[in-house]
This record gives structure tokens, sequence and C-alpha cells, in this order.
């Protein structure tokens, strides 16, 4: 068995003032199991919160959307090409395939004509994004709720 392992992600959040954030985060509390029996083990780690829905979006080179909030609390997982996230602090992370981030900044209020974050694509291919959605459960309150 190897050492437990950490998983880095990003977590877009919303304050109690209804302002977002992003703070790096990583997953830690994984379990050494079997996916199914007879499977060798492997590290497992969840981050499960009810009924999810999984989308594949594709931003175009050059796509930048405006200011907006993440319609449900979701996981972002870049596949192929790289895209961008501002959060109203003024924080922006780029990512690549490979990187990831929770999408938890419902609730923001508007500052300065910003709600909640924009995004965009990098680079000069489209960003291929894996999007889940959690369909019935909140966003955890407060940054990294997932380990």
């Amino acid at each position: 068995m190897t050492d437990q392992p950490s998983v880095p992600y990003w977590h877009l959040w919303t304050d109690a003032a209804g302002v977002s954030h992003q703070r790096r985060c990583a997953m830690t509390e994984f379990a050494w199991r079997s996916m199914q029996p007879p499977a060798a083990p492997q590290w497992q780690g969840e981050a499960r919160h009810g009924a999810m829905t999984m989308v594949v979006t594709v931003q175009p080179v050059g796509w930048v959307g405006c200011w907006h909030e993440n319609p449900k609390p979701q996981w972002i997982v870049p596949l192929t090409g790289r895209w961008f996230v501002e959060s109203m602090d003024g924080t922006r992370t780029e990512m690549a395939a490979g990187e990831w981030s929770f999408g938890g900044d419902q609730g923001c209020r508007e500052v300065d004509g910003r709600r909640g974050h924009r995004s965009g694509t990098l680079g000069e291919v489209p960003a291929v994004l894996l999007v889940i959605q959690l369909d019935d459960a909140p966003a955890p309150a407060s940054p990294c709720g997932f380990r």
C-alpha cells in the first residue's frame, strides 16, 4: 500500500456578506478498499451530496463569460484546453486538464457590477469541461468543505 493521497482542488464559495472567493483545498480523507471485489484495493475518496447531473460544455477559443453565479453547486473538471475563473475578491485561477474546482458561489450579492464569478478560455484550443451538478444539495457554507 502507498501513502494516503492528497488531491488538490479549487473551491469557489460565497461568504456571509455575499462576496465570492476562491481557496486552494485538498481532498485528504481516503479509504483503501476495492471498488468492487475481487478488484484490487485502491485509494477512494467520496464527495457525495445527493443526486447529480453531468454536463459536458465546450468553451470556444477566446470565449469569456459575463459575471454570474454557478447555476447549482457543481464540480468542474477541465478535460482538454485551459480556462480561468475570477471571483469577486479579485482572485483569478487558471486551470488545465486534470485540475478541478468546486463552484459553490450561489447567493452572491452584486458589488461594483460583479456577482459570483466570470470565466473564460485560455490559449489556442477550446476548453472542454466536465460539469457535475449537485441537484438536491446546498454547497458547503465555507471553503474546503470536501475532505
